[in-house]
């Protein structure tokens, strides 16, 4: 009977050593894409870094103060100088860039490349978004699949180990209805399974402007969600509360993974963002928005902190060369913007 017992002692404990390297085994084999979200939105303190003509291009995307003619070490140099400007003017340590095939499967590249390794040194997130053509391409969908393919495998094959760089597929698919715009997210994490899916930004629909909808796909459990909204999109509403349930019905119950990539207001105006407001549409969206990204722990990311031409943006850039400065457009925007990352 004893030694009935210990064979079936050692027979069970077999089992649970083979159950246990089972479950080791499935746990070594999960795709990276599936892994646990281990940042929360509230650290993405950012700015966008914008090319003057919008990001909007049938060639390569260029931000202000860079060029196309510029070789590595000089864009290396330029970009930080601007992303150390970013960091001392507004304390921020996020910057969203855009990128297109024009971009990375050209010429630019290697010059590029320089930008987002300037920004990672300074221990700067980056968010990499690809950004459709203009003209008759600006339609809200994907200009060339085969292109669009070939870029991102050139992006995540370089980044997807960098803990630093996060990957938006697309900014603003208006031109897909909401189930092939996931669909297409979806079949982009299939594609790159080599990143983490705590390394995505889904955008929400249409343009970028709701995230409420499709935050409960499974498919993107642990991603990061992506919301724009601006003052113009309703230059008639005054009311701060207004704003709020405004910025409410396009989050939903997602604030936990989200993040407002893109959201700004007029900086060379002279409009004092801390005062009363005044039946003026844009302090109460900028009031609004700001207080309630700090008291939902959502990350900022204003649009844009730099683009030369823009009354928008947050900076001016002052130099020549690699000899780049930034001064601030309005102290009380920048107020709001770190009111806005809880600082």
């Amino acid at each position: 009977m004893f030694q009935q017992r210990r064979m079936q002692l050692i027979s069970i404990a077999g089992a649970l050593l083979t159950l246990m390297m089972l479950v080791a085994t499935q746990m070594v084999n999960v795709p990276a894409a599936h892994a646990a979200t281990t940042v929360t939105p509230d650290q993405f303190k950012g700015v966008n870094w914008a090319d003057p003509r919008d990001n909007f291009a049938n060639d390569a995307v260029v931000p202000s103060g860079l060029s196309t003619a510029d070789n590595y070490p000089t864009t290396y140099a330029k970009a930080h100088a601007i992303i150390q400007g970013f960091a001392v003017n507004l304390h921020a340590n996020t910057v969203r860039l855009p990128i297109n095939p024009y971009t990375v499967n050209g010429p630019f590249w290697h010059s590029y490349t320089g930008a987002i390794k300037a920004a990672t040194d300074q221990g700067f997130k980056v968010i990499l978004s690809y950004w459709e053509g203009t003209g008759v391409y600006q339609d809200g969908k994907i200009d060339s699949l085969p292109a669009f393919w070939k870029m991102w495998q050139t992006v995540t094959d370089r980044y997807h180990s960098n803990k630093l760089v996060y990957f938006e597929p697309m900014n603003e698919p208006h031109g897909y209805s909401e189930s092939d715009w996931t669909n297409i997210v979806a079949q982009w994490i299939d594609t790159y399974h080599s990143v983490s899916i705590d390394h995505l930004f889904v955008s929400g629909a249409g343009y970028n402007d709701h995230v409420n909808t499709i935050c409960t796909d499974s498919r993107f459990t642990g991603a990061f969600f992506s919301l724009h909204n601006y003052g113009f999109w309703n230059p008639t509403q005054t009311s701060y509360d207004a704003w709020i349930n405004d910025f409410k019905s396009r989050i939903g119950s997602c604030a936990s993974r989200t993040v407002v990539d893109e959201w700004g207001a007029p900086m060379t105006t002279g409009w004092d963002y801390n005062g009363p407001i005044n039946n003026n549409a844009y302090i109460a969206y900028v009031q609004a928005g700001t207080d309630l990204m700090r008291s939902w722990h959502m990350g900022s990311v204003y649009w844009p902190g730099l683009r030369n031409g823009d009354s928008y943006s947050m900076e001016t850039l002052n130099g020549s060369g690699t000899h780049l400065t930034l001064i601030n457009n309005n102290a009380s925007g920048v107020s709001r913007l770190e009111h806005s990352y809880g600082l």
